[in-house]
């Protein structure tokens, strides 16, 4: 008997696809890797298991960061498994190729991405051939309840439907492969001519989306502020009091972006009017109308993106991960990688009982909502909503008709944004009566407007604060009624002060703003409708772009400071770059928006995959030769001047391209041939950085630096005279702490705190070159010969680790969880704790503890099966509280017993209840910390407050005394 082989992307969609079949197609058998009945044989990938690579007799091993090799352009891509999915790549293809499997389902992802997925894994099972030949189908699923993924199998789409999307992801993956290997390449080689390495990675849709970062960054700096002045009336009518705004009825836009009708130029003119006003009756022309403001449009992934950033905080990453959760575990959400902001003109009765099921959600701050859509029949075809045109591959995320349990706070929040939303678009407009006052005085204007919620409409889903929470809500929107002014009343000035201002540079990037930009290349678009418009020709997808920001963080091109974005110095270097080189498919959003576009069109069929690469590898090998021929010995650009001499000749220190160098006491010769590379290992110097390692000769310890090899390393850089050259030299420094007080004599720590005990001699521990270290482990005056080896860098594996974590390891044996370790292996972030091993003499890592039960490995299995084979007993399964002494070694250390209970002064602070004398002083900084106790000019010192202050015995206490004052509190519990 014939079968088909359904291919989800991941476990949880194959798991999902089993359920909605099984009432159908009859029970589904569980295997390793599969699932199968009578019918059907569902697999799944987790992800990519294949990418593309060039053919062996194309790819460069030995010297690729060299210009002779480039550019690479293969005739054809071959494909090679991803080493961590090795094993699921086997366990698919080993389905796919069974004689009994005579046609293929993919299942994977409603999109590109999903496409390409499937077509990889189909084509390297087929191996030489191209595929495996057999028929294929497509499941198209945009929501995961199971009676969706039932229609969806009664729905299947052809291959040749599926064609035009297959070649756009092709194409797009290929694009990326061109683009990203042959530019990164070049520029790396470019950026290394003159030694060292210095990787510089550049990529199709990254580096553009940079550029609009880096173009803003540049706009705030080379920004000057200026004056100018408003002038504020106030009126008085009979009614009451009432203000206005001076402008200017003649105002015209010119060139000038920051010229508006209300600012005024100069004090003296915003005085002139004052004066000229103030006491002065004012003749009052008043026009009030209804005004109307619809609810904002569905979300698509980026819109729900930008709101939670706006709303919320979480970085695009974080949304559109939530989203996905809410999507294939709760299925509370429809697909979330979507560009539409509609829904198909069919879903008219799925929206009813959409509202049916929000009606009895329990959710009762929105049930009376549902219930009055449903009541006053809301729900109905419009085009503002329900609208084919407007449907790509998916429609917009809406809740499902399934009510979700057990989400988590992030999950909460982000479900209740989309529901509302959902909910709003439905709802009435809300309406306003808009009044718009002229009071003019003498030859002066002044406009006043007010603003009255007359029916608040889909506002009242979003309560009081509405004007604040919606997207688009605009500045006046909370506007206040005016006090009336009687027919022909002149109500008299009696006041008018002129207020100085200073103009504002442009906001940075947030995530928010910058995923607008994204979606629109850079183009600034108000306008929801025609933002909309621009969709196709934006950088990246919905489902690309989260990744793409995240890139550029891991890259260090940003940095993500609070909610904004701020490009690094390595940022700046390559954009100086590629403008210099003429590189401009890199630099502009909008060309890169363009073939964003075409692959949009390809999808449609529209366009064909041949014309859309022959126009990727012309722009490739442009890009190459620009950098290959560049014979210039700097690039042009925008470069800083320090401020801080040459150390040999007090010329002044000039940026160029490559370095900071000292261009003689004119700043325009060669000087006197004193200078230092700006990227030292691959890591570019901010001109602070550069600035401060010129004045004070030493910097660091910095991290981000790379060796030859490419693994990451940590180093302090110096200044110093090279006495064969009657120069200074740049150097790295790695802390040799030893060699450093041979060189320098005793150690003298009588200006520093100590942080605590040293774990192995009891000690003081201090800071020392770029470690802490035990007082004893260095020559002292009290001690010339060291009798101690305590020491522990305070920058591991790329985590700098702060005085209050040492502190904490010394007093309680272990920090808090750190989570920026880079693997010098994998080169991959993890988290961990740093702890004291007795055993070891040593400071090491303590992982958390696993949330999930360890596999059972075939091994195992195969194991115990011989253990009853070999016995021939039955196993029984042992109770839970008895364990083998195998079990028992392998158990994690106890914690520490709760053998004490604070006194009632210590208990109002960590609260009552027996603890273990490690947990009281842990419990004591959380709570110092949550009440902000720390003394902000020092932070090693707590500021009591009033729970605190009986415990402490005193106002101010240092960190370090912390643990004997608590441990007079603790009482043995009896």
């Amino acid at each position: 008997m014939t079968k088909t082989l359904v291919i989800a992307e991941k476990p949880s969609v194959a798991q999902d696809i089993v359920r909605a079949l099984t009432p159908v197609y009859g029970k589904f058998d569980k295997h390793e890797d599969h699932f199968e009945n009578e019918q059907f044989v569902v697999t799944s990938a987790v992800g990519h298991l294949v990418e593309i690579q060039a053919p062996e007799e194309f790819d460069v091993k030995r010297g690729k960061w060299s210009f002779a090799n480039l550019p690479v352009i293969p005739p054809r891509f071959d494909l090679k498994p991803v080493d961590k999915t090795k094993s699921r790549l086997n366990a698919v293809v080993k389905q796919a190729k069974r004689k009994d499997v005579t046609q293929l389902i993919n299942a994977c992802d409603a999109g590109r991405e999903g496409e390409l997925i499937f077509r990889l894994i189909e084509q390297y099972a087929g191996g030489a051939k191209g595929g495996l030949g057999k028929p294929i189908q497509r499941l198209w699923l945009q929501s995961m309840t199971p009676q969706a993924i039932r229609d969806g199998f009664e729905k299947l789409r052809s291959e040749q439907q599926m064609q035009g999307l297959a070649d756009a992801a092709r194409s797009r993956s290929e694009a990326d492969w061109l683009v990203g290997i042959n530019g990164t390449r070049a520029m790396t080689a470019f950026n290394s001519r003159d030694g060292g390495f210095f990787l510089t990675t550049v990529g199709r849709v990254q580096t553009p989306t940079l550029s609009l970062v880096v173009d803003r960054e540049d706009k705030i700096r080379k920004f000057i502020s200026r004056d100018y002045w408003e002038v504020h009336g106030t009126f008085d009518a009979q009614a009451g009091q009432y203000l206005g705004k001076w402008f200017n009825p003649q105002w015209k836009k010119s060139d000038d972006a920051e010229a508006k009708a209300d600012r005024v130029w100069s004090a003296a003119e915003a005085q002139a009017i004052a004066a000229a006003v103030k006491g002065k009756p004012a003749t009052v022309t008043e026009e009030s109308k209804p005004t109307t403001q619809a609810s904002p449009l569905l979300f698509d992934l980026t819109s729900l993106q930008r709101e939670a950033n706006g709303k919320f905080g979480f970085s695009a990453k974080t949304t559109l991960a939530l989203a996905q959760s809410l999507y294939e575990r709760h299925k509370a959400l429809t697909y979330p990688r979507t560009d539409s902001r509609a829904l198909p003109e069919d879903y008219v009765p799925v929206a009813q009982q959409t509202f049916e099921m929000l009606a009895h959600s329990g959710m009762r701050h929105l049930e009376p909502f549902a219930q009055q859509a449903i009541g006053a029949g809301y729900v109905r075809p419009t085009k503002r909503i329900f609208d084919n045109s407007k449907v790509s591959d998916h429609f917009a995320i809406i809740p499902t008709t399934q009510a979700p349990s057990g989400l988590s706070e992030a999950e909460q929040k982000l479900y209740d944004l989309v529901v509302r939303r959902f909910m709003a678009v439905f709802f009435p407009s809300a309406e306003y009566q808009v009044t718009t006052r002229i009071s003019k005085v003498e030859q002066h204007s002044f406009k006043t407007e007010g603003k009255v919620l007359v029916k608040p409409g889909w506002l009242a889903i979003y309560g009081k604060e509405a004007a604040n929470e919606v997207e688009d809500a605009k500045e006046g929107d909370k506007g206040q009624p005016l006090v009336a002014v009687q027919p022909g009343e002149q109500p008299r000035t009696s006041d008018a002060q002129p207020k100085g201002l200073k103009t504002k540079p442009p906001a940075r990037y947030s995530e928010a703003t910058l995923l607008g930009a994204m979606e629109s290349a850079g183009k600034q678009i108000d306008d929801e409708e025609l933002r909309s418009a621009m969709q196709e020709k934006g950088l990246g997808t919905p489902a690309t772009r989260a990744a793409i920001i995240e890139g550029l963080l891991t890259e260090k091109y940003m940095l993500r400071e609070g909610r904004e974005l701020i490009p690094t110095a390595k940022a700046f270097q390559l954009m100086t770059l590629l403008r210099g080189l003429q590189v401009d498919e890199l630099c502009r959003a909008d060309l890169t928006g363009e073939w964003e576009y075409k692959l949009s069109q390809m999808e449609k069929g529209a366009l064909s995959r041949a014309a859309f690469m022959q126009e990727i590898a012309a722009m490739t090998e442009r890009m190459v030769k620009k950098a290959k021929e560049y014979d210039r010995d700097t690039i042009p650009g925008d470069y800083a001047t320090l401020a801080t001499p040459c150390p040999s000749c007090g010329g002044i220190v000039k940026e160029n391209y490559r370095r900071y160098a000292c261009t003689g006491a004119d700043g325009h010769s060669d000087g006197c041939g004193f200078s230092f590379t700006k990227s030292p290992a691959g890591r570019t110097f901010e001109t602070a950085e550069a600035e401060q390692l010129l004045r004070d000769r030493r910097l660091g310890p910095l991290e981000g630096f790379r060796s030859k090899a490419g693994w990451p390393f940590v180093a302090e850089v110096t200044i110093v005279r090279d006495e064969d050259n009657q120069n200074f030299k740049f150097e790295f420094d790695f802390g040799d702490d030893e060699k450093e007080a041979e060189a320098s004599g005793p150690v003298d720590f009588g200006g520093q705190q100590s942080l605590g005990h040293c774990p192995k001699c009891g000690a003081p521990v201090f800071e020392h070159g770029a470690n802490y270290v035990c007082s004893k482990s260095v020559p002292t005056a009290a001690q010339a010969v060291p009798s101690c080896d305590f020491k522990s860098g305070q920058i591991i594996l790329q985590q700098p680790i702060e005085r209050e974590q040492m502190s904490k390891l010394l007093a309680t044996g272990k920090t808090d969880l750190l989570e920026k370790f880079v693997s010098n292996r994998t080169r991959r972030n993890f988290k961990a704790f740093l702890a004291w091993d007795a055993a070891a003499g040593k400071v090491n890592f303590e992982f958390e503890a696993s949330k999930y039960p360890a596999r059972k490995t075939a091994a195992a299995t195969k194991t115990a099966a011989a253990g009853v084979a070999k016995t021939g007993a039955v196993a029984k399964k042992a109770p839970a509280a008895k364990k083998t002494a195998a079990a028992k070694k392998t158990t994690a250390r106890k914690p520490a017993a709760a053998n004490f209970r604070p006194d009632a002064a210590l208990a109002a602070v960590i609260g009552d209840g027996a603890v273990a004398r490690t947990e009281v002083v842990k419990k004591v900084w959380d709570y110092v910390k949550a009440h902000n106790l720390q003394d902000p000019a020092d932070k090693r010192v707590i500021v009591a407050d009033a729970k605190l202050l009986p415990v402490f015995g005193k106002d101010r206490i240092g960190m370090f005394e912390v643990t004997g004052a608590v441990g007079k509190h603790l009482l043995p519990n009896d």
